[in-house]
């Protein structure tokens, strides 16, 4: 079966200002690796637009809606001093979450064996009732939760792989034990959470914090002693993978050195062990990586070891 890419234009106008990080021209450099001969047989759909009532699976209704009806008219407004929201911010962060609501359909539909949405803003730093961190709604918790509210699975994990800790996913998590959570990340670096002792009420939460510089083998054998082998003794029924990319050595906000073929190997990692415990089922979504060479590399190299299913 194919792989599916689900994306948006709406998530190119989000737009959190000239000089921030989370620019549009993130996802232009990911659909622009993705348009190569080698991803003509990549399956496309546009991402559609998650009812908010699908959002508040994984937040507050409150702050779903009072989010939403802050969203500015013209100009930009600031949620807190990293997280910055545009005219086209609601929708874009709809579609974000709709298409892994899709994906997770379709998975289970039969029609596809996995999906890379490649939307925007983030989504990770999200915690219930908080924006932070460039993060609006909280994609892959809203994904895991609907994977069980709509089709009836029991058990979902997140795993992250990206360089900054995914506090939101945790903050949701934590006090769940048909909730797993596995993460790799540098330490210190923001939010400053993910220490090994946040292992949340049936230790189905499993931080591998990281120092500076740690590189690959210590990557690797976070996730090849680690997480891997947590995550496959949880037995999901569904895999959703935080994409970050920003654990490269040439990404300008940290400083792992992380190679991109390392992102083949844990994409691969995480496939293998899908297809002993999930039937293979994996949505991934796109989070972090800031230096947009290096991120279009990355997500080419995660997207053809999808195709490998």
């Amino acid at each position: 079966m194919k792989t599916r890419l689900y994306t948006h234009p709406i998530c190119l106008e989000h737009d959190p200002g000239e000089m921030h990080p989370e620019s549009p021209g993130r996802l232009k450099s990911v659909m622009e690796a993705l348009s190569s001969p080698a991803f003509e047989e990549l399956d496309r759909a546009t991402a559609p637009i998650a009812d908010p009532s699908i959002v508040s699976l994984g937040h507050d209704p409150e702050y779903v809606s009072e989010t939403l009806a802050s969203i500015p008219t013209s100009g930009r407004k600031h949620l807190d001093p990293d997280t910055v929201m545009s005219p086209a911010s609601g929708e874009a962060a709809l579609r974000s979450v709709g298409a892994a609501c899709a994906a997770v359909d379709a998975i289970l539909a039969g029609e596809i064996a996995n999906a890379f949405c490649a939307t925007r803003p983030p989504g990770h730093h999200a915690e219930y009732a908080r924006a932070m961190g460039f993060c609006l709604f909280n994609t892959v918790s809203v994904a895991a939760r609907y994977a069980r509210s709509r089709h009836g699975l029991k058990r979902a994990a997140v795993v992250d792989f990206d360089v900054h800790h995914g506090n939101g996913t945790q903050h949701s998590f934590l006090d769940d034990p048909d909730l797993f959570f596995g993460s790799s990340h540098q330490m210190p670096a923001y939010p400053g959470t993910g220490d090994r002792t946040e292992t949340g009420v049936a230790n189905t939460n499993v931080n591998v914090p990281l120092p500076p510089g740690a590189g690959s083998t210590a990557f690797r054998r976070a996730w090849e002693r680690e997480i891997i082998p947590a995550l496959e003794a949880f037995a999901p029924d569904i895999i959703v993978i935080s994409a970050g990319f920003d654990a490269h050595a040439d990404d300008p906000l940290a400083q792992l050195n992380v190679r991109t073929h390392d992102y083949a190997w844990v994409t691969d990692a995480i496939m293998d062990t899908a297809e002993r415990v999930c039937h293979g089922r994996i949505v991934s979504s796109l989070e972090g990586g800031y230096d947009l060479a290096a991120l279009g590399e990355c997500v080419s190299t995660h997207v053809a070891t999808l195709m490998r299913n």
